[in-house]
């Protein structure tokens, strides 16, 4: 199980770029048009830089949906590779079944 804090700093940043996401695609719209002048583009790289770090979408983690584990994630089932093997050896995913050959 990971800490509870590591946990909880993931989920205030996914509800952080959840808030400011129209926020930064403005900017960043506002900074790729060729129309405007040098000085407004710049003013809007210096509005986009002082956002908070946590708002940007790189910075949020794939954690694991049971565990919390950052390492192992698979995306399609949104689990660690531990906790998917686990839950598939019990049968508790449908579809998915050992391979043997």
């Amino acid at each position: 199980m990971a800490k509870k804090s590591s946990i909880e700093n993931n989920q205030k940043r996914m509800r952080l770029v959840g808030n400011k996401k129209d926020t930064r695609a403005r900017l960043r719209a506002e900074i790729r048009r060729s129309d405007i002048s040098f000085e407004d583009r710049l003013a809007a790289v210096h509005k986009l830089a002082e956002m908070p770090r946590n708002s940007s979408a790189v910075r949020i983690r794939n954690r694991c949906a049971l565990t919390g584990r950052p390492r192992g994630y698979y995306r399609k089932f949104g689990l660690s590779r531990i906790a998917l093997r686990e839950l598939a050896s019990n049968g508790m995913l449908p579809g998915v079944v050992k391979a043997s050959w």
